[in-house]
């Protein structure tokens, strides 16, 4: 789906009506991306149209203290759930590009240093077979499954910093489960590009402006399909499916599941 005007939120995406094969489609209104939501406005009644009642925050705890989420209109009735994927990829790596594009893409002889020659899509591979494969991801990720299948959730939004990666893989794992095929999963996650690109552009200018290489930059901002191809790679070696993944790494059950799939799937009329 192309991008929600939204002009104080940046890569704002409705999952509703991505085919699922079948004459199904996954239902308008009731699941949305983005990126962080530190610019949203109020006033701005295209989020507050949505009638968003559940936010899940992908972020870290210092992106969370550094850019606070502005909560679309509705004020007290929106439930936030801090969902952190990256705390202990944190505690063991660092933090990953995913959460410091703002830091690099400020100092190119930094980015170079540490992310230059290749080293960028190393990186990103994986901060995304840790979104499998450590404990603080699969505690997140369930959280946020569970919520979805809740019939009581209304509309929710997931969020992370810049709405790729982690928002990226979590985007993955619904479309997967909803029956999506590998084309419409890899369509929907390089979607953000454009958005994401823009988003960044005074700072990808800057950078350049600075000497900074551009194709390092673009590594830094954009998805491509090797990082998501990374993530898939790890459920297949250690789950073997996308199903046992939930079930078995993510501890969600079959139950939840279902409810998740009639909640977000629709017939074609």
């Amino acid at each position: 789906m192309p991008a929600i005007p939204a002009a104080t939120v940046a890569n704002l995406r409705d999952l509703g009506t991505l085919p699922l094969g079948a004459g199904r489609s996954v239902r308008e209104g009731l699941v949305f991306r983005s990126g962080q939501l530190d610019r949203l406005d109020p006033a701005d009644a295209v989020v507050g149209g949505l009638g968003i009642r559940t936010v899940v925050d992908f972020r870290t705890a210092a992106e969370r203290a550094d850019r606070p989420d502005r909560l679309p209109p509705g004020g007290p009735g929106i439930r936030t759930v801090v969902a952190d994927v990256l705390a202990d990829f944190l505690a063991t790596s660092g933090l990953p590009p995913a959460a410091r594009l703002k830091t690099l893409l400020s100092d190119p002889a930094l980015a170079e240093e540490h992310l230059g020659g290749g080293r960028a899509q190393a990186a990103f591979a994986r901060t995304y077979r840790a979104f499998v494969n450590t404990e603080s991801a699969r505690a997140s990720y369930g959280a946020f499954l569970t919520e979805l299948g809740d019939p009581a959730a209304g509309p929710l939004l997931f969020h992370c910093t810049a709405g790729k990666d982690r928002t990226g893989w979590a985007a993955t794992i619904v479309l997967s489960l909803l029956g999506a095929d590998e084309r419409t999963v890899m369509a929907e996650y390089l979607a953000v590009n454009p958005g994401v690109r823009e988003a960044f552009g005074p700072l990808i200018e800057g950078f350049t402006a600075q000497g900074g290489d551009p194709e390092l930059a673009l590594a830094l901002v954009g998805v491509v399909p090797a990082y998501l191809e990374a993530a898939l790679d790890e459920v297949a070696v250690r789950h073997g499916s996308m199903e046992k993944y939930v079930r078995e790494g993510l501890g969600v059950p079959d139950e939840v599941v279902g409810l998740l799939r009639e909640r977000l799937t629709v017939h074609a009329a």
